[in-house]
């Protein structure tokens, strides 16, 4: 069995709470992913500008909200998703989920590869989550930096960690 710190605190009875926090989000994330990848495939062969004004007129935005600017910009920019664009977002929606279970499982479960999988997916993002920040500051975009940041380097000091051990080389007497 690997030695690793989220091992570590798991033989002594008590589960690793940062993990499974992390486990949570990517379990979270997967959900959100799925409900992408369902919605895009429900709005196959529908026309998504009649759907999305429908959906705006039963929600009666008040016209001086401050999303209907977000609304109309949306309703404009809808005659441009086709049914091929839909089974893109929907398969990205279905891969990418798929990714978070399989992340939020295996943290969840404290393995040592879920770790470095983790790792490497939230580096591979962080860079163009940067770029999204600098190229426009909203509080969604910051959010995901900072979270997927600290996820990022509390991995990282995790498998660190892990390599500083002294490895248990000894089988049996």
């Amino acid at each position: 069995m690997t030695d690793s710190p989220s091992h570590q605190a798991t033989s002594k009875g008590h589960r690793n709470r940062w993990m499974i926090l992390i486990a949570a989000f990517k379990l979270g994330q997967a959900l959100l992913f799925a409900a992408v990848g369902v919605g895009a495939v429900r709005l196959l062969h529908k026309n998504v500008g009649d759907v999305l004004q429908h959906l705006s007129d039963h929600l009666r935005f008040s016209p001086e909200s401050h999303f209907i600017w977000f609304i109309n910009y949306i309703l404009a920019k809808s005659s441009l998703v086709n049914d091929q664009m839909l089974r893109r977002i929907s398969a990205f929606g279905f891969i990418y989920a798929a990714l978070d279970l399989i992340e939020g499982t295996g943290l969840y479960l404290e393995k040592t590869w879920a770790e470095y999988l983790t790792l490497i997916i939230t580096a591979s993002f962080l860079p163009l989550e940067g770029y999204e920040v600098f190229h426009r500051v909203t509080l969604i975009r910051v959010s995901l930096l900072v979270i997927n940041a600290l996820v990022f380097f509390y991995l990282l000091k995790m498998v660190v960690e892990r390599a500083k051990l002294p490895q248990d080389t000894s089988s049996s007497s």
